[in-house]
């Protein structure tokens, strides 16, 4: 069964140009959950043939689709749907927890991790002295096989028993240790990857992303974390809730 089966037909009555028909079907499904997260288009040719229309309006309608965030493409391997994750900002919760809630599965691959003494700009931003042991961990988080965040944090060397206590959660490390954060400030800015980190994400070179500067503080007012993440652009949106002064 093609996509056009699966969806429908475009309404052949409708006023509005063909391409915006495509778009408003595709998008249908979308919503619907007939096309699911992460789940590859297929191609313009394809597409095309199954909506007997042409490839120009095929690559307009899916163009519009990429704007508004429902589908992204990822180069030498098509067009998939975004299934974009919404991040609460006013709630702090690690990644893990995150994408447990929304029921899919994460893990991580490791680009480093190291202990060593801290740096002049860790010991600033975690008030910590010259010589002071920290550790560093720098990993791709991932959801289910879908790369989603560049993640590389450094925390106080009193948080943690040793370097090889944080597995899957960096989060459920400090918890166990009695050292999670109770609160943090986090800074937000739009970014665009360069050749490294889209190498690491599986983006083009430019592609958009979020970049997130995060200090974590214990309840007696140290800071215990310090944590650089850049998400990417397709797949997240910070959410915040504002309330009126009383």
């Amino acid at each position: 069964m093609n996509l056009a089966e699966q969806i429908g037909a475009l309404d052949a009555q409708g006023r509005a140009p063909l391409y915006q028909r495509l778009q408003d079907a595709l998008r249908g499904a979308i919503d619907s959950q007939l096309l699911k997260p992460q789940q590859a288009l297929p191609p313009e040719r394809d597409l095309a043939a199954d909506f007997q229309v042409s490839r120009i309006t095929v690559r307009k309608a899916l163009d519009g689709l990429v704007a508004e965030g429902l589908l992204t493409r990822r180069q030498g391997a098509g067009t998939f749907v975004a299934g974009r994750v919404e991040k609460q900002f006013a709630k702090l919760t690690s990644f893990s927890e995150d994408m447990a809630a929304r029921g899919r599965t994460s893990h991580s691959k490791w680009i480093a991790r190291s202990e060593g003494s801290v740096t002049p700009d860790e010991a600033l931003t975690l008030g910590l002295s010259p010589g002071t042991r920290v550790y560093r961990f720098a990993r791709i988080r991932y959801a289910d096989d879908f790369a989603m965040a560049l993640e590389y944090s450094t925390i106080a060397g009193y948080g943690l028993p040793s370097l090889d206590a944080v597995d899957v959660s960096l989060y459920a490390a400090l918890d166990a240790a009695g050292n999670r954060p109770v609160r943090a400030l986090q800074r937000l800015r739009a970014v665009l990857f360069n050749k490294d980190q889209a190498a690491l994400l599986g983006v083009e070179v430019g592609a958009p992303g979020l970049f997130i500067e995060r200090r974590g503080f214990l309840e007696d007012g140290r800071a215990i974390e310090m944590t650089h993440s850049w998400y990417r652009g397709d797949a997240y949106d910070f959410v915040a809730e504002l309330n009126a002064l009383a």
